[in-house]
């Protein structure tokens, strides 16, 4: 089983370790390191990982400086950040630099390292019990945004259902069982979804199905 290296990014050694001992159990998951803000840039030239975990908020050097930084590399990891609910003022920030999903610190462990594993095969966290909150609270604001429909009118009839389906948390092989398409086929609608609606990864555009009101609400509290 190919091997995921994983690198957790945070100023509070506690939640490094726990994180750690965490994305660690998993036998297909390699913690090849942590460290705080500062030390990030170099320590992903040096290790490689193939996901970073990093702290949205930082004393020695913030989040989102990070992730500037790691996305501009020639090579760079899939970046999800660790947010709590009092960071949504950086989510759309987050979002335009890249990052490939969002974390809740108190995410339980086993959704956490079902996250790290999507992010490692080219996806993004958009798990309903986990970021369609933190989503939520980004796109709030009443009703469905109409320069938001008005890019989705771009789209196909099966590229909008791809990106409903995006949308609500689904991976690509769930898109692809749920539309009874190749797995293949769904990446080939998501990178036309990409380019039609300017968005550089599948959490934005999920953002966008969200304001355009594609995507449904729905109780989560039994999620």
């Amino acid at each position: 089983m190919p091997t995921t290296r994983v690198l957790i990014v945070d100023d509070e050694v506690l939640v490094r370790s726990g994180l750690g001992l965490i994305v660690g159990s998993a036998p297909d998951l390699d913690v090849v390191g942590s460290c705080s803000g500062g030390q990030a840039e170099q320590l992903v030239g040096e290790l490689a990982p193939h996901v970073v975990l990093l702290d949205i908020r930082m004393p020695d050097l913030d989040g989102l400086t990070v992730l500037r930084r790691l996305r501009a590399l020639p090579d760079p990891p899939a970046v999800a950040m660790l947010t709590t609910f009092d960071t949504d003022e950086y989510i759309g920030t987050a979002l335009r630099a890249g990052a490939a999903g969002f974390l809740l610190k108190d995410t339980a462990p086993e959704q956490l390292v079902h996250a790290v594993r999507i992010l490692a095969s080219g996806g993004s966290v958009l798990s309903p019990t986990v970021t369609r909150t933190v989503i939520g609270g980004y796109v709030e604001g009443g009703g469905p945004d109409a320069e938001a429909a008005a890019l989705t009118r771009q789209l196909t009839g099966r590229e909008l259902d791809v990106l409903v389906l995006l949308g609500e948390g689904l991976s690509n092989a769930e898109i692809a069982d749920r539309l009874f398409l190749g797995t293949g086929t769904v990446k080939d609608h998501i990178s036309a979804i990409l380019g039609k609606l300017g968005a550089t990864n599948r959490v934005q555009a999920a953002v966008l199905a969200h304001r355009a009101g594609l995507v449904r609400d729905t109780d989560q509290s039994g999620a």
